[in-house]
This record gives structure tokens, C-alpha cells and sequence, in this order.
């Protein structure tokens, strides 16, 4: 199993495509990458990306077109990119298929907060609809409303930083979800602490959710980046 999902970013900026890699990559994320439209196609085809990055405008074949042509077979997820703020490229691009639409300039974290929305989007209309506020993962489950987590059936009981720790993992299950996400959702923007608060909350979840704490399968680190909850 690889540390994140697979992302194909196209763009027929090298500059772009580098940083944007980096950024990606730092996340836990699988990165491919095209510099045109065909290229896009290619790669789609070899390497099924979990979620696609895909500038309008491209080389050979548009940004557009290149939606059009996967949607016609496939429901991989697509953020459409686009350096022009106008609205008849978002309407098109949403009525070819995309699942959101995303203008240049805009900032690295914003974008991967939306990137883990439409991950999350695609994975629940695949899964039994859940009610509001409810988190299912392997065996684990969250309820927010009732301030509940529940393992196996059985009640765990959670302060609300480690609940809200929980919750992230869970949103974000399968994904690599940074210490500095984790600390920024939980403790605040503007925490100024000491960052091994988060990994006391993560040793104490873990003696309450895993089987051998010494060894844990569910809250997993991924290191040099953060954590991930798996389904175990």
C-alpha cells in the first residue's frame, strides 16, 4: 500500500508542474505528471490515478476535452486548474464531468483541502450512505453529535482533542494527514506550542483503539510526514 493516493497533475508549465509535485509529494501523495493533453491520456490509461489536477488550457488537446474523454468511461475524480477567472470556463468544466474547479493563483493548502474533499465525495458514493455526522472505518465509529466513538460495537471513551484527532484520521482515512494539518485542525492556526502535544494525543488513542499499541495497524506513521488511519 503506498504512504498516500495517486495524483495526476497536468500542466504545460514545467516550473508549475515541479512545485506542484513537491508540495504533493510532501503530503504523502503518489504524484504523475503530463505536459499536454494526449500526454494526460497516456498516463491516465497506465497508471489510473486515484484523483486528476487538469489545466484547461493545454497543448495537443484541451484541459476540457481531456475530461470529456475520461468521463466517458470512468469516474476518476478531476479538479479542473485554470490561470483565467471566468465563469464559462467553471461551467463547462463542471458540465463535462469535473468534480470542482480551481483558479490560479491560489495557495498549495487550500488546494489539497479541496483535493481531500473530492477523495472523500468519491469514496462515500461508493460506500453505504452513512448519516450526517457519522464516520465508518474499519470497525471503527464516529459519531459527532453524540461525541461517541464506538470500536467493535464497544463505547471508547475520548477527551475532545484526541476525539478530534480521531475524526481527521477518519475524514481523511487512507490519506497521509500531516503533523502541521493536525496540529492546524485541532489546536489552532495560531497554536504555538509544543508540537509533541500531538504525538501524547496519538500514544493515547492508540492504547484505546489498537489491538497491540506497541505495534500499531490502525493510527500508522508515516515518517517525516504525519499519520494515516488505515482500515486496518
Amino acid at each position: 500500500m503506498t504512504q498516500g493516493v495517486s495524483v495526476l497533475v497536468v500542466d504545460d508549465e514545467p516550473a508549475f508542474r515541479e512545485g506542484l509535485r513537491q508540495a504533493l509529494k510532501q503530503e504523502g501523495f503518489v504524484v504523475h505528471l503530463a505536459a499536454d493533453g494526449e500526454e494526460a491520456l497516456e498516463v491516465w490509461r497506465a497508471y489510473h490515478p486515484d484523483l486528476i489536477l487538469l489545466d484547461v488550457m493545454l497543448p495537443r488537446l484541451s484541459g476540457i476535452d481531456v475530461c470529456r474523454e475520461i468521463r466517458a468511461v470512468d469516474e476518476t475524480p478531476v479538479i479542473m486548474v485554470s490561470a483565467r477567472n471566468e465563469e464559462i470556463d467553471a461551467v463547462v468544466a463542471l458540465e463535462v464531468g469535473a468534480d470542482d474547479y480551481v483558479t490560479k493563483p491560489y495557495r498549495v493548502r487550500e488546494l489539497i483541502a479541496r483535493m481531500r474533499t473530492v477523495l472523500r465525495r468519491s469514496a462515500a458514493s461508493a460506500s453505504p450512505e452513512l448519516p450526517p455526522g457519522m464516520l465508518e472505518v474499519g470497525g471503527l465509529v464516529l459519531e459527532r453529535e453524540r461525541h461517541e466513538v464506538r470500536l467493535a460495537g464497544e463505547l471508547v471513551q475520548l477527551p475532545l482533542k484526541e476525539f478530534e484527532v480521531l475524526a481527521l484520521l477518519m475524514e481523511n482515512a487512507g490519506l497521509v494527514v500531516t503533523r502541521q494539518t493536525l496540529i492546524d485542525r485541532v489546536w489552532g492556526y495560531d497554536y504555538v506550542g509544543d508540537t509533541k502535544t500531538l504525538d501524547v494525543h496519538i500514544k493515547r488513542l492508540r492504547s484505546k483503539v489498537e489491538d497491540t499499541p506497541e505495534t500499531p495497524e490502525r493510527i500508522v506513521t508515516i515518517r517525516g510526514l504525519g499519520y494515516k488511519l488505515t482500515a486496518h
